[in-house]
């Protein structure tokens, strides 16, 4: 049996490895939608409490494989984050969410909410501008622009950017928030 090797984790977490400090993520990190965890398992080796959270249970029981090839322990929490009949997110509990490739619009309230004061969201994935490169093409997946920074105007943004990426190309929104402490 083969064993597919997980490429790297998001560019924009990886500039921003200064966060993922345990004096600065007050509790644990939710790797939201997180397909084969590559961007939780980096939070893990940074020594921080991971919770994995898909709905692809094999794509969690890769995510489980790696974190113990990396010698890291994640927490996985199956869950189709769509489902009309789930549990909301549970509120103020989380140091940070990660979000990468993945929009799903109603969830952005409870991601908010998640979040306890004083953490961290940081969120990257697709803009209308996407499919001049490639999919996703379905406008309930693509932000609009400045949709991600709406969402997140009376947090503390320590990094905003719209625009194309390149290799590959890519038509992205990046945002890296503060909840206020108050």
């Amino acid at each position: 049996m083969s064993h597919e090797r997980q490429g790297p984790p998001s560019g924009l977490l990886q500039s921003w490895t200064l966060l993922l400090d345990q004096n600065r993520i007050p509790g644990p990190v939710l790797d939201l939608a997180c397909g084969d965890g590559r961007n939780g398992i980096f939070a893990a080796r940074h020594g921080l409490e991971v919770i994995c959270c898909d709905r692809s249970r094999p794509d969690l029981r890769r995510a489980r494989r790696e974190a113990g090839v990396q010698g890291v322990r994640i927490r996985l929490w199956w869950t189709d984050l769509e489902a009309a009949d789930r549990a909301p997110l549970p509120e103020n509990t989380f140091g940070a969410v990660l979000v990468f490739r993945y929009l799903h619009r109603p969830l952005i309230p409870e991601i908010r909410r998640a979040v306890r004061p004083g953490g961290y969201v940081i969120y990257e994935t697709f803009t209308v501008d996407q499919p001049k490169f490639g999919p996703p093409r379905n406008p309930d997946h693509l932000l609009k622009p400045g949709e991600l920074e709406e969402w997140f105007r009376d947090w503390e943004v320590l990094h905003r950017f719209e625009g194309v990426l390149n290799d590959p190309d890519r038509a992205m929104a990046r945002i890296v928030a503060r909840k206020p402490s108050d």
